[in-house]
Order: C-alpha cells, then sequence, then structure tokens
C-alpha cells in the first residue's frame, strides 16, 4: 500500500485552477503529489502517494510489462485519478523508463486513458532529466552551477545548470531495477559479480555521458530515494553529503551483506536493488570527477509541477526550449538570422493579437518553436520543405515538448506555406479539434510573419498589433522599403478574413 499524508479542510475549498496533480509513473514506483498555488507564486503540498507498483518487474527480460503488473499499475492510476478529480486538479502524468521501453506501451497508455481517464505521456529521458533539473534547482541563485543526478529503476539522469536553467542534459539507459535484473541479484554479491557489474555501470556511463563538464561543481545533487538511501547510508554521521571513496566503501559494505541484512537498514523494495543503486552512483561520480554528493528531497515530481506553473504564465518565454529549437535547427544548417526575426514578429503578433486568437497562453511557445524551425526543412529538399520540417520537428529532440506537442509545432510549420490550414487537410489527421483550431490560428500568425521577411533581409523592425472595429490593424516599422514583404503578405489577406473574421490591415512607416 503506498502512504498519505493528512490534508487540510482548506485544500478541499480549493478551485480547479489553483490545484494542480502530479503523476510519475516510474520503474520502481508510481507517486503522485497534489500541490496548491500560493498567492507568491510557491506551492503548498496537500497530498502524496507513493506505492511499490514496480511497473518494471520483469521488463528487462522480457521487454514487455505483464497483465499482472499492469492490473496493479492500473488499479493505482485510476485511485490517483480519483483523487484528483476529487480536488479538482488540473492534472499532468508522466511515465518514464519502463513505460517507454515496454513493447505494449500503447496498450499501457491506451487503459490509462480509458480506465482512469488520464493522459499518460510517455517522456524522453531528456526530458525526463530537464523536469528533474527543474523540481530539484526552484529558487537556485541565477549563476550558481550545478550537476543532478537521478537514479530510477530503469534510467540514471544527468544535468548540468546554471541558476534555474539546464545547460545539458543526458540520460543513462542503466538504472538500478535494470541492473539488479540483468545480474540476478539477490543476495550476497561476489566479488568476481561485483567486478563485472562495475565494468558494465562504468562503460554504460562513459558511453552516455561527456568526460568532465567544464567549469562544473565538485559536488552533485541526488534527487532520487535511492541516491538518499545511499548517501545515508555512506555519510559520516552528522554530515549531509557523502564523499565517492565514502560511495566506493559503501558499495563493497553493501555487497558482502546478505539479504536480511539489507533489509534491516533499508525499506524491503530498496533493499533489493541498493547494490545496483550504489554500483550505479559509484561510476557518475568517478566518471565525472565529484568529490561528493547530497541527497535531496525533491525531483520528478517537483518539476513537474514547476513546469505545469510555468507554462500557465501567459506570455512566457522558455529560454531552455528556445535554445533546444535553435540547437536543433543549427544541426540543419538553418537560416537563423531570418529564423529568430520571423520568430520575433510571429510573437509580437501573438501578443498583441490575443484578443482576436483567444488562444491559451500554452500555444506561444508552440508557435515560437514553428517559427524558429518553419524551414528546417530545407535541408532535405527545397520544393516540399515545409513538409520535411513537419517530419523534422516531430522526430526532433526537444525537452520542454511532449510527443503530441511536437505533433501540434510540426502541423504548425508544416502550414507555413503552399496549402491553408484547412481544418479538413490530411495534414490535420490526428489531431483534436482543439489542436486543429490552434495549428489554424497559429499557422496564419506564422505566414504574416514569414511573409514580412521574404527577402531574408529583416527591413521590418517592429510590428504591432491592435483590434479596431473590424479590422486586426498592424502597423509596420521599417528601416529600408518593404514592397516585396507587402506583397507577399498580400497573398495571405483571405486566409487571415477567414481564419479570424477581421480584415487584415497593413499600415508601412518608416523608422
Amino acid at each position: 500500500m503506498g502512504y498519505t499524508r493528512s490534508v487540510t479542510a482548506r485544500a478541499r475549498k480549493e478551485t480547479p485552477e489553483e490545484t494542480l496533480a502530479a503523476i510519475d509513473v516510474g520503474t520502481n514506483a508510481v507517486r503522485l503529489e497534489l500541490a496548491r498555488r500560493l498567492p507568491d507564486g510557491s506551492l503548498e503540498t496537500l497530498h502524496q502517494e507513493r506505492d511499490p507498483v514496480r511497473p518494471g518487474e520483469g521488463l528487462f527480460k522480457t521487454g514487455t510489462i505483464n497483465r499482472e503488473v499492469a492490473d496493479r499499475l492500473l488499479s493505482t492510476l485510476r485511485r490517483y485519478s480519483a483523487l484528483c478529480r476529487r480536488y479538482g486538479a488540473r492534472v499532468k502524468a508522466v511515465a518514464t523508463s519502463a513505460v517507454r521501453e515496454a513493447k505494449n506501451r500503447e496498450e499501457i497508455v491506451r487503459r490509462a486513458r480509458i480506465e482512469a481517464q488520464l493522459n499518460l505521456e510517455v517522456i524522453s529521458g531528456r526530458e525526463e532529466a530537464r523536469l528533474i533539473c527543474l523540481g530539484v534547482l526552484h529558487g537556485m541563485p541565477p549563476l550558481k552551477r550545478s550537476i543532478c543526478v537521478d537514479i530510477g529503476g530503469g534510467s540514471t539522469e544527468v544535468a548540468f545548470a546554471i541558476g534555474e536553467r539546464p545547460k545539458d542534459l543526458w540520460s543513462i539507459p542503466l538504472g538500478a531495477v535494470r541492473l539488479t535484473e540483468l545480474f540476478s541479484l539477490s543476495g550476497q554479491v561476489s566479488h568476481k559479480q561485483l567486478k563485472l557489474m562495475r565494468r558494465f555501470a562504468r562503460e554504460a556511463v562513459e558511453e552516455a555521458l561527456t568526460k568532465k563538464i567544464p567549469r562544473g561543481p565538485s559536488t552533485a545533487l541526488g534527487s532520487s530515494g535511492t541516491i538518499q538511501a545511499i548517501v545515508g547510508f555512506a555519510r559520516k554521521e552528522g554530515m549531509g553529503h557523502a564523499t565517492t571513496e565514502q560511495i566506493t566503501a559503501a558499495v563493497e559494505e553493501l555487497a558482502e551483506m546478505d539479504m536480511p541484512k539489507r533489509r534491516k537498514r533499508f525499506d524491503p523494495r530498496r533493499a533489493d536493488i541498493v547494490v545496483a543503486g550504489a554500483v550505479i552512483l559509484e561510476a557518475v561520480m568517478k566518471h565525472l570527477k565529484l568529490d561528493a554528493v547530497t541527497g535531496v528531497d525533491r525531483g520528478l515530481r517537483d518539476g513537474l509541477l514547476q513546469d505545469m506553473v510555468s507554462k500557465r504564465k501567459a506570455g512566457a518565454q522558455d529560454e531552455t526550449l528556445h535554445e533546444a529549437a535553435v540547437a536543433v535547427g543549427r544541426r540543419f544548417d538553418f537560416s537563423e538570422q531570418h529564423s529568430e526575426h520571423v520568430t520575433k514578429l510571429a510573437l509580437a503578433l501573438f501578443d498583441d493579437l490575443a484578443p482576436l486568437h483567444q488562444l491559451p497562453a500554452s500555444a506561444r511557445p508552440w508557435l515560437e518553436v514553428a517559427a524558429l524551425l518553419h524551414d528546417v526543412g530545407n535541408a532535405v529538399n527545397y520544393q516540399r520543405h515545409h513538409k520535411h520540417s513537419q517530419y523534422l520537428i516531430q522526430n526532433a529532440d526537444l525537452p520542454g515538448l511532449s510527443d503530441r506537442e511536437r505533433m501540434v509545432v510540426g502541423c504548425i510549420a508544416r502550414f507555413h506555406r503552399r496549402s491553408a490550414p484547412s481544418l479538413t487537410h490530411e495534414g490535420m489527421a490526428g489531431l483534436t479539434p482543439q489542436e486543429a483550431r490552434v495549428v489554424r490560428k497559429c499557422a496564419t500568425l506564422l505566414r504574416v510573419a514569414d511573409s514580412l521577411d521574404r527577402s531574408h533581409r529583416q527591413p521590418v523592425t517592429k510590428v504591432e498589433g491592435a483590434v479596431i472595429g473590424s479590422k486586426a490593424v498592424v502597423k509596420l516599422t521599417s528601416r529600408t522599403p518593404i514592397d516585396l514583404e507587402l506583397w507577399d503578405a498580400g497573398h495571405e489577406l483571405a486566409l487571415f478574413r477567414d481564419v479570424f473574421g477581421k480584415s487584415l490591415v497593413l499600415q508601412s512607416q518608416g523608422r
């Protein structure tokens, strides 16, 4: 059974908009956190649960989540979903390594949607690292450099950050449950077996991680329950951290224990995997040449909640997502100056014409990424580059965007030229009616913005939009003549009126 914390009577009275819920389907356990957003922007925990469902049980040998385990998982998700509905919470549910690698992941996701009324999002390892980083580093001083490490059941996530913002993200396909199952660990670990485990972990870490993080800190923050348990075992009394030498000593001491001894020191489910977890932590620390690790009681769920809060803020800009999109564009040698300029114009139109389009603030970063990468398909073929842009975006590594969100962003980019974004167009296949309307409106704004830099010389320096009666009036400030831009934008006037129900009027003025 899971554990709960008492819920205050005041929490029961909160409106749906004020209550958030984060559900984390890990490899070893499933967790729920309900939180209330306070006026100062901080979060007050209302309720927490943890159930040792072990979604990854047997997965790394069979490749499938078996029926018994899936039934346990769905039973827990149904209960969590009922709690979320009781509190009127806005829910974000994610699944990590176990579901990510399961051959029957689509069945699990489908059952969660039908049986638990939950949209279970299967996230990538890098997205998992980003969210963990957000949770651990919220409130960190802007110039503080940090390394976050999280050892899950199926994978290990590492992030290097400055302030609250991750700069580099890595996911190592090796976790405590996976390593335990690979080596069939059950009791004492022989010297030979331990040597093989250490070599295996070292090679996995070396393959996934950079050798050394430039100017990185010497102490890492360890966010998982596994790391907290290992640090608590290895550290000296009264210390908040454990050194690399102490972790190494702990590995050997834990390996020599039989299972009854381990279960006296740790929770039974943790005792089963603690040796493997310690071996992985030792490998990461030695590879990155860290001096110590400090356990922290924050992680993925906290990151999910912070991500929900940040995406709720109107006009908020996710600089990490922007940087990730630019990195994708650079890999395909995109026209960065043109793309950045079109993005600036598109976002200005989005902000100024908000009363007209009435899109949620969450659509703004989708338009931003689509604008940055609308021409990235040129790397494949110019004539059909809008379609290639859609494919590349939907398959890109963009931490901060779910699979579904990348699908929407790809469609926005796909309709920046050629065919109009009609709700019945085959390019809208697979989208919900609400998503299709977002694509239709954002793509229209992107088409106008792209037209205003048709020369690729950035002659339009500023756009200011306003809704006046039956017209959307956009004033253009330019540094050179914009005859080409105005001519091209003229082709979008009919679409604009069709989508928004108002005429678009472009007024040009020199600087």
